[in-house]
Parts: C-alpha cells; structure tokens; sequence
C-alpha cells in the first residue's frame, strides 16, 4: 500500500510542478505495414495511395496519384498550379531525382519586382498574377509516369476527379486556413471562386470543384499537353492577361522538368540521398550532417543545452552559405563538392566556442576555393517491391499568389518570392539571397525543399520529408538524427520538439514546450537570443524496421497527416 501511495505521489508531483527538464518524446509507434506504406497530408491522399498500391501500381504510380488528390483536398499547397522535387528509390538501388520546379517566365526580368527607389514591391512579389512562375507539377507527374508508371495514366488521375466531382468534407485546419485568406482571396481574383466565403468555412462542409474536375480531365485525357496546350492553357494566359501577368503559351509550351543526380553523403555508416540544386536543402543537409559528426551530437543530452548551442552554431553556418553560394545550376556554378566536403565543413565549425555564440554578423559565407511556406507539402510512399517516393511539392505561399484561375478551379504558385529580388534583402521568411539567386528568364529559383532516402547497409531505410518554409532543411535533418543518434521510432522523432536557426536573422526559435527553464537559461547565457513559436514541419515519413516491417510516421500532432500501410 505504501508503495502504492508513494507511486501516486510522484505522479502528481510529475504534473502538478513545473518542468524541470524536458525528455524525449514518448515511445509510441506510428502506422505499421507489412508490405507497404502510404504517409501524407491529408487522409483522402493517404487512401488514394493506398487504393493504387493495391491495384498493383508502384511506389511512383501511387505518388502520381498523390499529388494530383492533394491539388483536391489540400489545396493551400498540394497543386497542379505549382512544382516540386521528387527523390525515387527503386528496389534494385538505383536513387535518382526529378526537378520539377517553377521556372521564370521568359518577360521576367531581374529588377522587376523593385520600385524607382530600388525598395522591393513585397505585394507584387508575393499576391496576384505577377507572383507566378512557370508551373511544373503536371510535367513532373507526366515525366514520372513515362519512365517508371505501371498503371495506366487514366488510372491515377481519375481519384483526384472524383473527389473534385463528387466534393469532400473540409477539415477544421483547412476550413480555418481558408478563412485566414479571405482579403487575399477577394482582393486579387476578377471573380468569385468558391473559396470566397463572406459567413466563413466550417468542419464538415462539403466542397464541390467540379471547374477543377473538368481540368483534370483533360490532364487525364491528353497527358501533359492536357495542361500545357489547349482549353487549361487558354484559361491560364487569359487569366494571366487580364491580371497583369507574365507567363505565356510559349512558357507553357516550353516547361520541361529536369532528371538530376541525387546530393549523396555518408553519416554514421548510413548513406543520405536528397535534392541537388535549385533544391538547397540536399548540400544543407549534407553539412548539417557533418557538423553533428563533428561534435558528436548523437552523444549529448537531446535537446540539451550543450546540444542546442552546437546545432544552432553549426545550422547558422550553413544557412550563411546557402545565401550566397546556391542557386540554379543551369545558370550559376554551384561549388557542389566543396560544400559537403568534410574538410571544408571541419574548418567551418571549428571557430564555434563552447560557451559563447558567435554573432551572425561575424559569421560571413565560408571561402570557396529563399524560402517555401510552411504551407508546403511533403508525402513518403514505399511500395511491396519495395521501391520509394519521397516528394515535395509547393504553391510556396499559402495557396500560392492566391488567384484561382477562372474556370480552371486551380490556384497558381507565387514563387518568384523564392528569387533574390535584391542581394541581400530578406524575403517574406527571413532568407538572405544574392546573385546566384537573381531572377533570369527561364531561370528556376532556389527552394528549401528536402525529400530525401536514406539506407543502411545498402537496403532501404528512411523516406522522409516536410513543409515548413526555412525550417524544412533542420527539420529533415532533426528527423534523421532523431532516429539514427537518439534511438527514436520515426513516429517518436516526429512528435519530438523542433528548434531551428538560420542565420539571419539572428534568433534561435524553439517550438513551443521544446526546452525548459534551465536549458533556456544556459543558452541565454551563451548568447543565443531564444523566440517560441509553434511549429511549422510536418514531417510525412517511412521507417523500415530492422524485422522489415514498415513504421509510417505522420504529423498528426500538428497537421492532418496520416499514415497506413498493408
């Protein structure tokens, strides 16, 4: 009995006191499959995979059909509006990655979004018409589908037109982030698109798009050309014309996604596969990586102040060289293998003192012999073959430059914020860009997105990526260490507290109940200068279980995601 008493006491003592410390997340799992696994944004997404997988589709098919349900349900980032990055891992090994970002219109030009004083026009960059690039989702699903689909092209568009068709129930985030945009909604369309709401949207209502069923159709139809030439095309000129828009049936015509080599480096015995340039988010993971071997973060307290204070050095490092040194590589040398070179990232981090913060306007780019919106969206399959999918996709903003294109039902992208618009000038989320990020025509602009695999002794292991505008590289990179350091499931190191920096400015944000008030403290102490926020990562991920089972981690914590597998 006293045993007993002494247990509920300490119970009560645990909740009742403030924290003392703060520990790693609670072991729980995350969706368990046999064969295969499905983990997205939205549960009608995660169904739709799953629904191709049975059939007999691959990891590629099932994502096809992905992207196009969440330009359906998802509509704040998943797009046929927008674009994106895809790492594929087939079962024989082979990693490759398809580019399928947004692209300058050819009328772009460098200072275009600048007044006569040389100040950024922060509205043109970022709302209405002018704000667009060039889309590339629907080339990219086509690009995919030729070289590895198995089921038909019918197959994979006709779930996203039936959930256009026949209408699906809002959830409260989404119905909340739509009433969130209403003035921009209304301020920039010629028109009434059913996203206007004047009594506001609620959980539970049913939303119908059947303009955006007809565009499908005809992608389902004609293939790319159902996008890029034809009545979708005519609406998205004339829509760009009467808006004051840039993009042109020749920009349509001429869209072209790009097969690339995967970054690839090597962490505690594990291999690391992501996005090569205009994605930053590979080299930046790469040096992220090193600087954890460099101090040995797998060894100290997680989330510990020793801890926070290195990651944040190192991360503040290399998002000073993301500024300078990455851009698009068809238009600017990116020094690739310099880098993620380990003597290059040693000699970067070892001027970090252990008890002081260096400050950000000491830290300059290293000698070398832009930014998505938290409304991003990240999706991870991997099928009974076992190939795997692990693809980013974004509007950028919260439904992008927020114009619907008349009689399309879709929105379109406002990436040219991603674009340096001036040296030196922040964007909407604090990222510094320079030359190698100005806007050219034809150019693709600098992204943050970070699909990436990773195996372990040669077999697969880990398909992980997230939203999260800036924070989407430590993210991904949190959400690796996590597993591979600190023993965590992949459900675990998901639900775990995030934290971030990125240079400038000069802030280390913590989610919100990540440290506590002795952890705070120390790095107050240090120098680092500590803002609470919510977190903006999603993180949609497979972990491949040492029995070969697969752990399917979804955000639930933080978005709708969901994760099943079979």
């Amino acid at each position: 009995m006293k045993k007993i008493s002494l247990f509920i006491f300490l119970i009560i003592c645990f909740f009742s006191c403030n924290q003392s410390k703060v520990s790693a997340p609670q072991k729980i799992k995350g969706a368990m499959g046999e064969k295969a696994m499905v983990a997205t944004t939205h549960p009608l997404a995660t169904a739709t995979g799953l629904k191709i997988l049975r059939k007999g589709g691959n990891a590629i098919d099932a994502a096809i059909a992905i992207q196009f349900a969440l330009s359906v349900v998802y509509p704040q980032a998943g797009n046929i509006g927008g674009g994106g990055f895809a790492v594929i891992r087939l079962v024989n090994g082979t990693v490759t990655t398809l580019d399928f970002r947004e692209k300058a219109p050819n009328l772009a030009e460098k200072d275009m979004y600048l007044d006569k004083n040389g100040n950024v026009l922060k509205a043109k960059i970022r709302l209405g018409h002018l704000a667009s690039g060039v889309p590339g989702s629907v080339a990219g699903m086509w690009a995919l589908h030729k070289k590895y689909g198995q089921l038909s092209w019918s197959e994979l568009i006709n779930p996203a037109i039936n959930l256009a068709y026949s209408g699906h129930l809002l959830t409260e985030k989404i119905a909340q982030s739509l009433n969130d945009k209403q003035n921009d909604f209304q301020n920039v369309n010629r028109y009434l698109p059913w996203v206007i709401n004047v009594k506001g949207w609620n959980k539970g209502d049913t939303i119908v798009q059947k303009q955006l069923a007809s565009t499908l159709s005809f992608i389902q139809k004609n293939g790319r050309d159902g996008f890029y030439k034809g009545i979708v095309a005519d609406q998205l000129i004339k829509e760009m014309i009467l808006g004051g828009g840039i993009i042109s049936a020749k920009d349509l015509i001429n869209y072209e996604p790009v097969w690339r080599d995967p970054i690839k480096g090597f962490y505690r015995g594990y291999t690391v596969y992501s996005m090569a340039p205009p994605s930053s988010g590979g080299i930046a993971l790469m040096q992220l990586l090193k600087g954890s071997e460099y101090f040995d973060l797998g060894n100290m307290e997680f989330n510990g102040a020793e801890m926070l204070h290195y990651k944040t050095e190192v991360e503040r490092r290399v998002y000073a060289d993301r500024s300078v040194h990455l851009g698009d590589p068809d238009y600017y040398k990116v020094p690739t293998e310099h880098l993620i070179s380990q003597k290059y990232n040693y000699a970067r981090f070892s001027n970090i003192k252990k008890r002081k913060k260096t400050a950000s306007s000491e830290i300059i780019e290293g000698n070398i012999a832009p930014y998505e919106s938290p409304s991003t969206t990240h999706f991870s399959v991997v099928d009974p073959s076992g190939n795997a999918v692990a693809l980013t996709t974004t509007l950028n903003g919260s439904y992008g430059s927020c114009v619907m294109v008349k009689g399309a039902g879709f929105f379109l992208n406002n990436e040219m914020d991603d674009f340096s618009a001036k040296p030196g000038i922040p964007n909407k989320y604090g990222l510094i860009g320079s030359e190698a990020n100005a806007i050219v025509p034809g150019k693709r602009m600098l992204s943050s997105m970070t699909p990436t695999i990773v195996e372990k002794e040669d077999s697969l292991f880990l398909v992980t990526g997230t939203p999260g505008g800036a924070t989407i590289i430590t993210t991904v990179f949190q959400s690796i260490i996590n597993v591979i350091d600190f023993g965590m499931g992949i459900q675990e190191a998901i639900n775990a507290k995030k934290t971030h920096s990125q240079w400038l400015p000069d802030t280390l944000f913590i989610e919100n109940g990540g440290i506590d008030s002795e952890v705070q403290l120390e790095l107050e102490k240090r120098g680092h200068l500590i803002h609470f926020k919510e977190s903006s990562s999603k993180i949609n991920a497979v972990l491949v279980l040492e029995e070969g089972r697969l752990e399917g981690g979804a955000d639930y914590l933080r978005s709708d995601s969901y994760a099943e597998g079979f």
